[in-house]
């Protein structure tokens, strides 16, 4: 089964955008609900990206607003992280909360969402990389999704899974370091 049978889901940081550029960037692939994956959906250097302002900006626009604070970052690790592989905390404790339920059902409505719309996660960081939506993106990649990150290259850039990034039971995902090391730069 070739990539364009499987869902598509795109990502986008709003980053320093205008309100234009952001929309032009979903229009651009034909995006018809945006998914706000912050956990607190406002900005004072950008209030025009405030929950608030997307709701009323977006609809406008053909393209639908939608907050899941399930899915947004600023995760604390537990004691017993098996994210280790993460040395950055932030990214260890998203892993972490990936494993609640909170997560698992919040991840299972944007899936219903995502089939019935051309979906976009968006959170404040431009580069996927250094944001939470990577593990999203991890998550989803796994239960048969294709994610495509917006903004940084001309082109979406798919998704590939975190190499340390190990699949369990149930589609779970755990991050633990490589033998004898902690994976500088991950994070």
């Amino acid at each position: 089964m070739g990539l364009q049978h499987f869902p598509i889901i795109y990502t986008v940081g709003h980053s320093t955008r205008s309100p234009v550029e952001l929309r032009s960037l979903l229009s651009s692939v034909g995006v018809t609900e945006l998914v706000d994956v912050r956990t607190v959906p406002r900005s004072r250097r950008h209030p025009h990206f405030s929950s608030d302002a997307l709701s009323l900006e977006l609809p406008a626009h053909g393209i639908s607003y939608t907050h899941e604070p399930a899915l947004g970052g600023f995760r604390r690790p537990t004691s017993s992280s098996p994210n280790a592989g993460w040395q950055h905390e932030a990214f260890r404790g998203y892993a972490d909360h990936m494993r609640s339920e909170e997560f698992q059902a919040a991840l299972q409505r944007l899936a219903h969402r995502a089939r019935a719309h051309i979906s976009a996660l968006m959170c404040a960081e431009a580069n996927w990389r250094r944001c939470h939506r990577r593990l999203v993106a991890d998550a989803l990649l796994v239960r048969g999704w294709r994610v495509l990150h917006l903004g940084l290259e001309r082109r979406p850039v798919p998704h590939e899974l975190t190499p340390f990034a190990v699949l369990g039971p149930g589609e779970t995902l755990t991050y633990p370091p490589l033998q004898g090391s902690l994976l500088e730069g991950t994070g």
